[in-house]
């Protein structure tokens, strides 16, 4: 499914079981707390910190979707199409770091 149709089937979805949006704070905060929940994951499965007992049955892909979910309904909400500004960025990045990612050293 692309972005376009994603944002349809999100509006769809709150039109029929979630009444109304929230306003753009609100899913603003929702979004912060769905990051964070993901950052707990990284850090504690993939980073330096152990892993509680509690979070060792926590689904990334669950929660990288709550995100996903999340920066729809505020694209819908704030009348952005996803599809085309994602689409813009890609060119964008394409075309500015072309050879950037490829001469760093770092990166070798």
């Amino acid at each position: 499914m692309d972005i376009k149709n994603s944002q349809l089937v999100v509006d769809t979805w709150i039109k029929e079981h979630g009444v109304r949006y929230f306003n753009e704070l609100t899913n603003m905060a929702q979004l912060t707390e769905e990051v964070g929940e993901v950052a707990r994951i990284i850090a504690r499965r993939y980073g330096e910190q152990s892993e509680k007992e509690s979070d060792k049955n926590k689904d990334l892909g669950e929660e990288l979707a709550d995100v996903l979910f999340v920066v729809l309904c505020l694209a819908n909400q704030t009348g952005i199409d996803l599809q085309e500004a994602f689409d813009k960025k890609l060119d964008i990045k394409t075309t500015r770091d072309h050879d950037r990612h490829h001469n760093n050293k770092k990166l070798k």
